[in-house]
């Protein structure tokens, strides 16, 4: 099944938060659901950004500490892509709009997370999701 990592507290925000725009600076054909691997890597400087980004969008986001890192969390399913010379909402200005839907939590599985958009054998996922 595909996979993205995404940086903590974003990923946390599309499970849990109805984060509904993926920014990227590339554009993706694929449409249909989606692993959401929530990076290991976090600084506290980029938490405290996304920390404050997230209280302007009225998301009170968990403290660093309690953030699943290094894991599936979640799938969502893209539904879209457009690249947007304007931010609104979660969408940031000169990037690409993911557009997510249907945000759904699984039990958390430990993974490896990779650059780009990854497989993750089905074998692995198959007891926390339905294929």
């Amino acid at each position: 099944m595909k996979a993205l990592s995404v940086r903590q507290p974003w990923a946390w925000a599309i499970i849990y938060a109805l984060k509904n725009v993926e920014n990227r600076g590339w554009p993706i054909h694929y449409r249909g659901d989606i692993l959401i691997h929530a990076a290991k890597t976090c600084t506290k400087k980029e938490y405290q950004l996304a920390k404050e980004f997230c209280q302007s969008m009225g998301v009170v986001i968990p403290e660093l500490i309690s953030l699943r890192r290094g894991q599936i969390i979640g799938m969502v399913t893209i539904v879209d892509c457009k690249f947007s010379q304007i931010a609104s909402g979660w969408g940031m200005a000169e990037q690409y709009h993911w557009e997510l839907a249907n945000p759904r939590e699984v039990t958390p599985i430990p993974y490896i997370g990779q650059l780009g958009i990854f497989e993750v054998p089905d074998a692995l996922v198959s007891e926390v999701v339905a294929l």
